[in-house]
């Protein structure tokens, strides 16, 4: 099974096991996660968004000071932004998050339901689940010497004829080369690589 396979099986998992939605950020750093995916409803992302909660949202000040799980019920959990009274108008009623991962690439995943509280067995599969999704997204530590090379000259803004002629390597070899650099970037697009390559500072 791919990587991108794996990682969607694992998502379509946690949108069976959260009816109300979910928020996942993988390796946050500086703030930004590399990777997010949500299934929150649309109107409670703009109406969060519209309001900056995420500068309010107890559970990423919970997320970053520590990692486990807990309900977003937990009397020790302050909300004085009332971010879950909200959050409840719009079906999120009921919910838990997960925070994994050292705190300079910190996971940081929300579940909701509207119809009861999470069971601890359920909030451990979740556990699970952010586990795995944290380490298939690791990001990697460095490119080959070929990969780096081929993505700065893209990035410099050489077309792939010249580029490979810089290289002095044939044209699909350079393909070659970048879409190996997409794959062990996770990568869509050769734009998307190039980007993920500077977040990482790895060209």
């Amino acid at each position: 099974m791919s990587v991108k396979l794996g990682i969607e099986v694992e998502l379509h998992q946690l949108a069976l096991m959260a009816p109300a939605g979910y928020f996942l950020g993988l390796h946050i750093r500086f703030t930004a996660p590399l990777f997010t995916f949500q299934a929150y409803p649309q109107d409670w992302l703009d109406h969060y968004t519209e309001k900056g909660y995420v500068l309010r949202d107890p559970m990423v000040a919970w997320g970053f000071s520590t990692t486990g799980a807990i309900r977003w019920s937990d009397k020790a959990l302050p909300d004085p932004f009332g971010v879950f009274k909200e959050a409840a108008l719009y079906g999120l009623k009921f919910g838990a998050t997960v925070a994994s991962g050292p705190v300079k690439s910190r996971s940081i995943a929300s579940f909701a339901r509207s119809d009861r509280e999470f069971e601890d067995h359920e909030i451990a599969a979740f556990a699970v689940i952010v586990q795995r999704l944290h380490d298939v997204t690791e990001p990697p530590e460095e490119l080959t010497k070929a990969q780096i090379e081929a993505l700065r000259c893209i990035a410099g803004g050489d077309r792939f004829t010249a580029a490979a002629a810089k290289l002095g390597i044939s044209e699909s070899a350079l393909k070659a080369r970048i879409t190996s650099a997409r794959v062990r970037l996770m990568a869509r697009t050769t734009a998307e690589a190039i980007q993920r390559a500077k977040d990482y500072r790895l060209i």
